[in-house]
């Protein structure tokens, strides 16, 4: 197979019309570039050039090896222009998968900054399969995805390293990165006129009585034996519904109580309250999986950057609760 610089030094002599102007356009020594026409000449079988009187005329054969030259040359620039732009983000893609209380704010407003930012990346918001977890993003289905470490109970070794109670840091497993993004505090959600609803904080054993809602994984009650042990009996679950949107309607109705996380704090209806509890429940750990470096797309990298600043610092909490108390 022959080599870009071949193919360089040929195209140059057919533009140029003689081996001393294209050595000089490729800063070479003419004997240098002759070299290596008479090289790739002994070495395709077929003369490529004559000598004239002013330099050298392409044979028909080098006619049609110029041309070709020519062609591939320019197709590697294009593959090579077509790459930056995937590094420099002006083109490209980035499929992203999360859940309904996720979407419920943090993802559409990632999403605004992300497309306003980079405009020529196109984004797709898409559904994840449920088992085994990660599955997507470690076989390339998916670029991002956010879970909570609910995601992984069923991986002991994953779970193990998953845990809220560590400090946070970034674990990788087969490949793919766990980026721990917050701690998302679980409050209550109750109906504007609930007897509960008009104090500061409501305690999880005045709830005992309450009919519950619960909901698709991970937008569900989550581990039932911290909730059990504050509330003194096990929830009394009497409706289920996933979609977001029907589990506030069904609070709002006074049909029932659920748990609220931190990410859906900004996204809750005017008559529904959402209320600190106590004894306060374990939090929910979110992470953006993704694949480890070095096989991390600058994409991804840009959204991670604008999650991490949407979830950082405190930040998020602390709009939430400035809605909440508004």
């Amino acid at each position: 197979m022959l080599d870009t610089w071949s193919l360089q030094v040929l195209a140059a002599v057919g533009e140029h019309g003689s081996f001393s102007a294209a050595a000089e356009a490729l800063s070479l020594t003419q004997p240098a570039v002759s070299r290596q026409i008479a090289g790739l000449e002994r070495r395709l079988g077929v003369r490529l050039f004559s000598r004239v009187p002013r330099g050298v005329r392409a044979t028909p054969a080098g006619e049609v090896a110029v041309e070709m030259a020519l062609d591939t040359l320019a197709g590697l620039r294009a593959l090579e222009a077509r790459l930056t732009s995937f590094a420099d983000l002006q083109s490209g893609a980035l499929r992203l998968a999360a859940f309904p209380s996720a979407n419920a704010f943090l993802v559409p407003e990632a999403i605004r900054r992300f497309t306003d930012a980079h405009p020529g990346v196109s984004l797709s918001l898409l559904r994840a399969e449920e088992t085994p977890p990660l599955r997507d993003v470690r076989e390339g289905r998916l670029d991002l995805e956010l879970i909570t470490h609910w995601h992984l109970y069923e991986d002991g070794e994953t779970a193990r390293y998953a845990s809220p109670g560590e400090s946070p840091r970034r674990v990788a497993l087969d490949g793919v990165e766990l980026v721990p993004l917050l701690d998302e505090e679980l409050r209550i959600a109750l109906p504007a006129g609930h007897r509960l609803a008009r104090g500061q904080r409501v305690n999880l054993s005045d709830l005992a009585a309450e009919t519950w809602i619960d909901g698709a994984h991970p937008d569900c009650l989550g581990p039932m034996t911290p909730l059990a042990e504050a509330l003194g009996a096990e929830p009394r679950v009497g409706l289920w519904c996933d979609d977001w949107n029907g589990k506030q309607a069904l609070v709002a109705a006074r049909a029932g109580v659920m748990l609220v996380p931190t990410l859906a704090h900004t996204a809750m209806r005017g008559d529904v309250v959402v209320l600190p509890v106590t004894p306060a429940l374990p939090t929910r750990r979110l992470y953006a999986a993704t694949a480890a470096p070095p096989f991390r797309a600058p994409a991804v990298t840009a959204m991670l950057d604008i999650l991490t600043d949407l979830t950082g610092s405190q930040r998020y909490p602390r709009k939430a609760r400035r809605q909440q108390e508004a």
